[in-house]
């Protein structure tokens, strides 16, 4: 399927929103409006894509970790993570990159492009007869979840405007990460009465077919862009580069609160790739089955998922700054947990799981939310793309770090390090980040006579 390019009108001086002009038209001649119920069939489509981009990458879990040491006889520690590094990778990379194929080609296509890229992944992991394979799998996973979550998150932005940005991406979030829940701890009981493979790994042929199906169907939020852009308040600044290299460096460092976003969500997602490896065969050691661990690995992302529902709209009520902070100390508080109560490892995988998942749902919506409040329109495809760059390349460093302090001092003293990270990324987050309230929060478009 070709890729057809986009063009974005140049940003201006707005002019004052009436009822009259607070709707477009897209290329079909349909009205164009922004808002969450304006666009609710559009926006639900969308959630349900994301359940499945989430569901695919639940697939590796509770397994995977496992398949390296038990099925291919993996003893070193990075070898064994050595996936989640290719994933982490190749999804910042992707992320990365898709902000600026933003500028470029409709989000739809781009979606599209992510699920055909995926088709191959549920079946690798099924059959895959070496190591290697595996990790090759998890470059295209990378691939797929890097397109196909940036789309569902920018596109469900684009729909709803300023007003409902928390909420959006809390919805969106919460549809990912419970399915990438649900599917860890089905996964874990397939794996106890059928094996580590293939069986459990075949669920993921649903969600690919339904996935690359929908994302068919769901239209693109080009006009919705443009419709934003003629009525925002704030005008592009004389000058000012939109293009990826500034906004790269804009997001990282020179802006505060944007650098303070992108060093909490690295943070955040370090702790997901160190659980992702660590905790599997953290609990395995002490005695816990496939199932059990299942439901540790289960738990957690649901309840990051549920938890983004109410976070989100929390966020657009009380600020992003509140939620951040404390999002992250208790995560840190979440990992300690884990180790304080080894001596009942299952007690000790739950509590740690409810703390990890609350933490991390008060901090996910926020962080994007605040992204978006702090960058422009005409450069926030590439501000949200390169600040999920730095959210995933946490996952890489998260199992690296894991692979060396794993090896040579042991899972405890990993965790123990993951905890005092994510302290001092929650203090820097406080110290860095800043409340924006773009004009047009809080309150609705009109809606055309």
């Amino acid at each position: 399927m070709g890729l057809a390019p986009v063009t974005t009108p140049p940003a201006a001086t707005p002019p004052a929103i009436t009822a009259s002009d607070a709707a477009a038209s897209d290329a079909a001649g349909r009205t164009v409006r922004l808002g969450l119920r304006e666009n609710r069939l559009q926006f639900t489509l969308l959630v349900i894509v994301n359940v499945c981009v989430g569901g695919l990458v639940g697939l590796e879990r509770t397994t995977v970790p496992l398949i390296g040491s038990e099925t291919f006889g993996l003893t070193s520690a990075p070898a064994v993570f050595s996936f989640i590094i290719a994933f982490g990778l190749t999804k910042a990379l992707t992320n990365l990159a898709a902000g600026a194929l933003t500028a470029r080609f409709h989000r739809k296509r781009l979606l599209v492009t992510g699920w055909l890229i995926g088709v191959p992944v549920p079946f690798a992991l099924a059959w895959a007869p070496s190591w290697g394979w595996i990790v090759a799998a998890n470059v295209l996973l990378g691939l797929n979840q890097g397109l196909t979550w940036s789309m569902t998150v920018t596109m469900k932005i684009d729909l709803v405007g300023p007003a409902r940005r928390g909420l959006a991406t809390g919805l969106n979030e919460a549809a990912g990460y419970t399915a990438v829940g649900t599917t860890a701890l089905i996964t874990g009981y397939l794996a106890t009465g059928y094996g580590l493979r293939p069986v459990p790994e075949l669920i993921g042929v649903v969600f690919v077919v339904a996935g690359l199906a929908l994302a068919l169907v769901v239209r693109d939020t080009a006009a919705h862009v443009a419709l934003e852009l003629a009525h925002h308040t704030e005008p592009l600044p004389s000058g000012e580069d939109t293009g990826l290299k500034a906004t790269f460096t804009r997001t990282s460092w020179r802006n505060r609160s944007l650098r303070g976003a992108s060093q909490a969500g690295l943070v955040n997602n370090l702790n997901d790739g160190l659980t992702w490896g660590v905790f599997p065969l953290l609990f395995t050691d002490h005695g816990l089955g496939l199932a059990a661990v299942g439901l540790i690995k289960g738990l957690y992302p649901i309840l990051w998922g549920l938890g983004q529902i109410p976070t989100g709209h929390l966020a657009d009520r009380v600020g992003r700054k509140p939620l951040i902070v404390h999002g992250m100390l208790v995560q840190a508080a979440g990992l300690l947990l884990a180790l304080a109560l080894l001596d009942r490892p299952l007690l000790a995988g739950i509590l740690s799981a409810v703390l990890l998942g609350l933490g991390t749902a008060m901090v996910y919506p926020a962080l994007i939310a605040s992204v978006s409040d702090h960058a422009h329109p005409a450069w926030r495809a590439n501000a949200l793309g390169t600040y999920r760059f730095w959210r995933d390349i946490g996952y890489a460093a998260g199992a690296l770090v894991a692979g060396v302090l794993a090896d040579a001092l042991g899972l405890n003293a990993t965790v123990i390090a993951a905890a005092g990270l994510t302290a001092v990324s929650g203090l820097l987050a406080a110290r860095w980040i800043t409340e924006h309230r773009p004009e047009g929060q809080g309150r609705r478009l009109p809606r055309a006579g």
